[in-house]
């Protein structure tokens, strides 16, 4: 196709698209030349004499102005204007990644092929480059700085900031005639977010970005921790569960342990058996140890063969707090579970469960309250003292038992406050209870049927 547009217009379509059509004869001889052949064209038809009638006299007239036009329009000479490059008057920016994964040796090493190719000062490519632009060479990690004639990299940056680099390159030569920029890298960007707003002036300003990757798109042998979700908080000494996602190629089928260490003490491990799905996910139990901000590490062990060692792990802080979590059980009637809760937690120095449970209409059995005041009334009516609760437990009881503003209140809590919030179930329970249709409702994690 591009062929037969070529014969027909002389140039290829590429051309076309970066040019810009103009035409030799003055703009005012044109439209001169134009509006002459038009009353040319049809006055000629109606002083003419004959049979034809109005129809065939305005058709023949449109076709003796097309080829009158045609005529004007060779006449005006018409060119393609395309840009082209001035011989060292154009910069052009090369943006080379500093990071530590370019020291990678995946079969060529990367590092090699950078110092080769583009800051060698013998190598083909950069000569022809430089007979054509002024070269501004950069290196990037999680900072951008102009590399000198006859520097190295250093390949030590810990961050890769492509969306950074672009921007900083761009303000840094944009007072000057910018042909592009070339950006060097093996794409393991930190600040993915950053790279379109990078972008969009670049594009705005015709400024075009060639990018040059470095590097295997993938391995055929490796093991990441590729993220960690654990909370941000916990109290010390307690148990905390995070959930750990690995991504493996060649190891599937392998046991590998799943480790969680803080100040180089192991807090939890756990053994976890890679699939075939080149993905697994694991939960990992661990110790939140004492209190302060704690770096908890997740790591895998490094495997046999494995061509890059620096993503077996990954860090998260925790801030880990003192003191006792106050948690409210209220029950609606005698049963085992007060028991049995009550004595499941009474070891834990960083719980404490304060028990509510009715013995009659309006008459309660506290247990574990701070003082006489505490529940006197029964269950929270104010969100203050709802809210200073760390958890709520509701055991068999009715809906109905509470008024529509602590409905409303235990909604808030789950909602705003981000309290848990626990139903064990009962003969006065859910959907037995009459919950279906309240506040509460909403909160739970499924539907409950309406009450018969």
């Amino acid at each position: 196709m591009e062929s037969v547009f070529e014969l027909l217009f002389k140039y290829r379509p590429l051309l076309y698209e970066r040019g810009e059509l103009a035409f030799t004869l003055p703009a005012a001889w044109m439209a001169a030349g134009g509006v002459a052949l038009v009353l040319l064209a049809v006055l000629s038809y109606l002083r003419a004499r004959g049979r034809a009638g109005a129809g065939a006299r305005l058709t023949l007239a449109g076709l003796r102005l097309s080829l009158l036009a045609l005529v004007l329009l060779l006449l005006a000479r018409p060119v393609l204007l395309v840009p082209s490059v001035v011989p060292q008057e154009n910069y052009l920016g090369v943006l080379i990644d500093d990071s530590r994964s370019m020291r990678i040796d995946d079969g060529v090493s990367r590092s090699a092929f950078v110092h080769e190719t583009f800051l060698d000062e013998a190598s083909g490519l950069r000569t022809a480059l430089a007979g054509r632009f002024r070269l501004r060479v950069y290196r990037f990690s999680d900072v951008v700085r102009r590399v000198e004639a006859g520097e190295t990299l250093e390949l030590a940056g810990t961050r890769t900031r492509i969306g950074h680099a672009l921007g900083r390159v761009r303000d840094e030569l944009g007072s000057l005639p910018l042909s592009g920029l070339v950006l060097v890298t093996d794409g393991a960007d930190h600040d993915a977010d950053a790279l379109d707003e990078a972008l969009l002036p670049l594009k705005a300003g015709g400024v075009p970005v060639y990018t040059v990757g470095v590097g295997s798109e993938s391995f055929r042998r490796d093991l990441e921790v590729t993220a960690v979700s654990a909370p941000t908080t916990a109290l010390a000494g307690s148990a905390v569960v995070a959930e750990v996602t690995l991504t493996h190629a060649g190891y599937d089928g392998a046991t590998v342990p799943v480790t969680v260490e803080r100040d180089g003490r192991i807090m939890g491990t756990r053994d976890v058996t890679l699939d075939g799905s080149g993905t697994t996910t694991v939960r990992v139990d661990f110790e939140a140890g004492d209190p302060g901000p704690g770096t908890f590490r997740f790591r895998v062990p490094v495997r046999d063969g494995e061509l890059v060692d620096r993503n077996n792990e990954r860090e998260r802080t925790v801030r880990v707090r003192s003191g006792r979590q106050k948690v409210l059980y209220f029950e609606g009637e005698p049963r085992h579970e007060v028991a049995f809760l009550r004595r499941a937690v009474a070891d834990d120095p960083a719980l404490q469960l304060v028990t509510l449970q009715r013995t009659d209409q309006d008459r309660y059995l506290r247990l574990g309250v701070d003082s006489a005041a505490e529940l006197a009334g029964g269950f929270p009516r104010t969100r203050a003292e709802l809210f200073a609760y760390r958890g709520v437990v509701l055991g068999s009881v009715e809906a109905s038992h509470f008024s529509h503003d602590q409905l409303t209140m235990l909604e808030e809590y789950v909602a705003r406050r981000g309290g848990g919030l626990l139903l064990l179930g009962g003969r006065r329970a859910l959907a037995e209870g009459g919950w279906s249709g309240t506040p509460v409702a909403e909160a739970l994690p499924v539907r409950l049927a309406p009450e018969q």
